[in-house]
């Protein structure tokens, strides 16, 4: 897909999905749970979301909150614990959870949205817990269905795809929030 296609794809799907999300009561907060190692290129699709979210909604708003960059990485040693977190400390909070996903060769570049719960380390057989109101997952290569394969394919992923996926991501959700709001 073209860039500027998976752009206006992401920010409609993304736009759609949170002004559609239904809560019995008003939302307290809005959480960007971005989960992600740098020590794997194409794990590192969320950190890198959480660092330009970070850039552009700094003094945005005030229930508005990034967990997960580059510096502070949220990742299988510490989602629990951080989910556990953000449970305690806001009232209703809606977590949106971003993070690197495999698929098909055709998917590779696409950015997915979902008003789902996102299941952390799926591709690479890890048990981890499954969190969020809405799901963003940045398509960063093949999915072999073979857990280390898949290891593997993180391993070796463009970095490239990865930091264009993540600044399309930022870049969409700055622009829903900004012209929505």
């Amino acid at each position: 897909m073209l860039e500027n296609q998976v752009y206006e794809q992401f920010v409609n799907d993304f736009s759609t999905k949170i002004y559609n999300l239904k809560s019995e009561e008003p939302f307290s907060d809005y959480i960007f749970l971005c989960v992600g190692s740098d020590k794997i290129i194409g794990d590192a699709f969320g950190p890198l979301v959480g660092n330009e979210l970070n850039t552009k909604l700094k003094n945005f708003y005030n229930n508005i909150k990034i967990q997960g960059t580059l510096d502070n990485p949220i990742t299988g040693e510490n989602l629990e614990y951080t989910v556990k977190n953000i449970y305690e400390n806001y009232k209703n909070p809606c977590i949106i959870a971003i993070d690197a996903a495999l698929s098909t060769s055709e998917d590779v570049g696409s950015i997915i949205v979902t008003n789902s719960k996102m299941k952390f380390g799926k591709s690479t057989n890890q048990k981890m817990i499954e969190v969020g109101d809405i799901s963003i997952k940045g398509i960063v290569a093949k999915n072999h269905n073979i857990a280390r394969y898949n290891f593997a394919q993180l391993q070796n992923t463009s970095l490239n795809t990865v930091i264009k996926l993540a600044k399309t991501t930022a870049n969409g959700i700055y622009d829903v929030i900004k012209y929505k709001s």
